[in-house]
């Protein structure tokens, strides 16, 4: 039994130095940089079928854009406990646009094409409307994301009313889930009621994008 718990221990450490999370202060995103990207940059991705989608497609609609990576322990927090999911199908039911963006280069940790991509939704039974390729990190690094996960809420009229990570628990544990305070669920709550967003940024936390010139690049300080 020790041998066990050792090996799993071992396997999740592999996993977070593989993750290289650049969490708490030491990610780059800013109060300042939220205010700069006011308006959503306009972008057109392929998606896991092969069709290209755009954000101009969704003019009037509330979207969330997620970045994801399915190897790193930060999403599978999310996943596993299906905590992700049944946040993307209560958006969607309620009108919202889903597209949950994978940013990681090819051959880096998390990139996924052909048959892979289209496998995603029924390995998670995930709830999002596009899961949508940036293998050339142009549309991550357009809207500053630095993680995985890391969010944004856009509204009707194409600006970005919210913007970092997901909830206030930033660690890589399911158990913290509970209790825990989702932003991306308040904004869009403080949105469909007609009031401004009560926490416009949080900081992002997770796993560094493996934008593809910055595969090899040093994790920055972890949250706990």
């Amino acid at each position: 039994m020790k041998l066990r718990v050792l090996t799993l221990l071992a396997a999740s450490a592999l996993a977070l130095a593989a993750c290289g999370q650049p969490a708490g202060e030491g990610a780059p995103a800013t109060e300042a940089a939220v205010a700069a990207a006011n308006a959503a940059p306009a972008f057109t991705l392929t998606n896991a079928e092969g069709q290209p989608v755009s954000l101009a497609d969704f003019r009037g609609k509330v979207v969330v854009l997620e970045w994801t990576n399915e190897d790193c322990p930060y999403v599978r927090k999310h996943y596993g406990a299906g905590a992700m999911q049944a946040l993307q199908r209560e958006a969607v039911e309620d009108g919202v646009v889903w597209l949950t963006i994978i940013s990681s280069a090819p051959g880096a940790q998390g990139y996924v094409e052909g048959a892979d991509a289209r496998g995603w939704r029924d390995e998670y039974s995930a709830g999002f409307s596009h899961l949508l390729l940036d293998p050339t990190g142009e549309t991550g690094r357009a809207y500053g994301a630095v993680t995985t996960p890391d969010m944004r809420v856009i509204d009707e009229e194409g600006r970005v009313i919210f913007t970092g990570g997901i909830d206030d628990r930033p660690t890589n544990r399911p158990e913290d889930l509970e209790g825990a305070t989702n932003f991306v669920r308040a904004a869009l709550a403080d949105h469909a009621a007609g009031r401004p967003v009560a926490t416009p940024f949080a900081q992002p936390y997770g796993c560094s994008i493996k934008y593809a010139d910055e595969q090899d690049a040093a994790p920055a300080d972890a949250a706990a």
